[in-house]
């Protein structure tokens, strides 16, 4: 006798995705996205997005870009500090004008899910999101059961970011068989003068052993193409006093205020 399979379901946890279901017709097929009026709430409760390697370049004008951990050298894009609280996510739900957007927000409410064990991938959207709809302005399918134009579209920019996450955890592996990732401190100096003070501990590109390696280690990585990433990881420190700045601001603090709460932890 034959048995009626249930859907299949996603497992474990999906970064900012509060209810993740594999799209399928069965189940989504009346249903589809709307506008909202605040598309990142979100993440506004956030304080570090991940990044590809290739969005670190364009990333870095905008924010802090550090390391999960030593071990694990996930590129993060900072937004929040001690609070949490995205920095550049308003009280409105909009993402502060000009600055950049994060791969990994621009794809949401889609993502891609691997079969476990195997190489075929599966489009994942957050139910939970307010934007999908049962009375959609965009539907995932069209009325003959295909996916539309909108989803396609969606599909192709995850298939994209998988490929450059992917090529992400292979530079990471690079930096640590060079053993250039290390703990570091982030400081801020006063504009009434004085020492600089820490307020923070992350994990970084250690600039000193950069520039150490011997040629033949430092001509690898140019050859790979990773320079001009850990280039501009080194340059993104310097937004780590807009950071400050922008939790000022938002709180209404005073520079001594805010490094009285600013302890490293």
């Amino acid at each position: 006798m034959s048995q009626t399979q249930s859907s299949p379901e996603v497992t474990g946890n999906m970064f900012l995705f509060e209810r993740p279901e594999l799209l399928n017709r069965e189940q989504h097929g009346a249903m589809g996205l709307s506008q909202i009026d605040n598309p990142y709430e979100f993440c506004a409760k956030v304080r570090a997005i991940p990044l590809t390697i290739t969005e670190i370049p364009s990333a870095s004008k905008s924010f802090p870009i550090v390391f999960l951990s030593q071990e694990d050298p996930v590129p993060l894009a900072v937004v929040g500090i001690f609070d949490d609280v995205n920095l550049f996510v308003g009280e409105d739900g909009l993402w502060q004008q000009g600055a950049y957007v994060p791969g990994y927000l621009r794809r949401y409410p889609f993502a891609l899910a691997s079969e476990t064990g195997g190489d075929r991938f599966a489009i994942v959207i957050d139910a939970g999101h307010k934007g999908v709809s049962a009375s959609p302005e965009v539907k995932f399918f069209d009325d003959n059961g295909e996916s539309s134009d909108a989803t396609k579209q969606a599909l192709e920019f995850c298939k994209q970011y998988e490929t450059d996450r992917l090529r992400t955890m292979e530079i990471m592996k690079i930096l640590l068989e060079k053993d250039l990732v290390s703990s570091q401190s982030a400081q801020y100096t006063p504009t009434s003068g004085g020492e600089p003070k820490p307020f923070a501990g992350y994990f970084g590109i250690d600039e000193q052993k950069l520039n150490t390696l011997d040629d033949e280690a430092f001509l690898d990585l140019r050859k790979r193409g990773v320079l001009p990433i850990l280039y501009a990881q080194l340059m993104s420190l310097g937004n780590w006093r807009v950071i400050m700045q922008m939790r000022a601001e938002r709180f209404n603090l005073t520079e001594d205020q805010l490094m009285a709460q600013a302890p490293i932890n």
